[in-house]
């Protein structure tokens, strides 16, 4: 009996040991996810180190509509702005409002799906008819009203009406899965024990949700990039907040597409893409990397020996 236990005790820590290394092995070798981390950390520093090395973007020089040249990267705007010292400085309060926004609203689903699938009853009724409402109610329309009531849309505003508008879908999907989890062996064996509520919740439904939440979080993130930029381009945000949405915006007023000043809007456009593919790909690469149903084992080369043949059933070796 005790051997029994001594070898159980032993292959424990090795079975947990190989599953964390065969989670690496598949971080490592998926080219969405180092792909998608490669884009999204060049933001991240460029957010967070560029407005540091450069100087006020506001400032106008002589050179107006100048197109890109050694001087200006990404050439003026009419009245001879730096539009790469605006681009730059402005990947900041772009990643702020959306992983601040996704953050909220993530918080918002995860409180409301799981909490209601959990407590069932007229509580689960009632945040469910909510979120069904919520739903009914086009996403991309309701943000520009709310942005238009609210008027001053700085940084804090625009956080606040992107994640208020955007939580009901992922509270839904995450209400789903907990009405699964909340009926099944190990949950009702907590419950049977006498387990505070707050620790059946946060130790045995809310990691089985993880892979969900992190997946809506990014997607959350994504579409509160998209709804800055639009919401800036349609002049709904404060024009003193420096984003990518806003350079659009001066874009657009100063009619840089019809008098062919491309340089103007284009980096910004491709940045708002560029962090979008980005997001998606760590998405992708991370519902690959914790859905086991998703994995895919690539075995290292020159490992492939003493294998069984299955058409003859012996071993061969190569």
């Amino acid at each position: 009996m005790s051997a029994t236990v001594t070898t159980q005790l032993v292959e424990a820590p090795v079975e947990t040991a190989a599953r964390g290394t065969g989670l690496l092995r598949t971080a490592l070798h998926s080219r969405r996810l180092i792909a998608g981390l490669c884009i999204v950390g060049f933001f991240v520093l460029l957010g967070v180190i560029g407005p540091l090395l450069l100087g006020n973007p506001n400032l106008i020089s002589t050179d107006r509509a100048a197109s890109p040249s050694a001087a200006h990267w990404f050439g003026t705007t009419d009245i001879g702005q730096d539009v790469f010292s605006q681009t730059v400085v402005g990947t900041r309060a772009t990643l702020e409002i959306g992983a601040a926004a996704g953050l909220v609203a993530t918080v918002i689903s995860v409180i409301i799906g799981i909490g209601g699938g959990y407590a069932g009853g007229w509580v689960d009724e009632i945040l469910a008819l909510l979120s069904n409402v919520a739903l009914v109610i086009p996403t991309l329309p309701l943000v520009i009203v709310v942005a238009a009531f609210v008027k001053n849309t700085g940084l804090l505003p625009t956080i606040f009406v992107i994640a208020m508008t955007t939580w009901a879908a992922s509270a839904r999907v995450l209400r789903g899965q907990t009405l699964s989890i909340r009926n099944r062996d190990y949950v009702l064996a907590s419950k049977a024990l006498g387990e505070p509520v707050w620790r059946i919740v946060l130790v045995e439904i809310l990691p089985n949700e993880l892979p969900i939440i992190v997946s809506q979080f990014l997607f959350s993130m994504i579409f509160a990039i998209l709804a800055q930029a639009g919401l800036a381009f349609l002049g709904l945000q404060s024009p003193d907040l420096l984003t990518w949405g806003n350079t659009l915006y001066f874009a657009q007023n100063a009619e840089a597409l019809s008098s062919g000043d491309w340089w103007w809007f284009a980096p910004p456009g491709l940045c708002i893409a560029l962090l979008g593919a980005g997001l998606a790909l760590i998405n992708f690469g991370l519902d690959e990397l914790l859905n086991p149903r998703l994995r895919v084992y690539r075995e290292p080369r020159g490992r492939r020996a003493n294998k069984v043949s299955p058409v003859a059933g012996t071993e061969t070796q190569q």
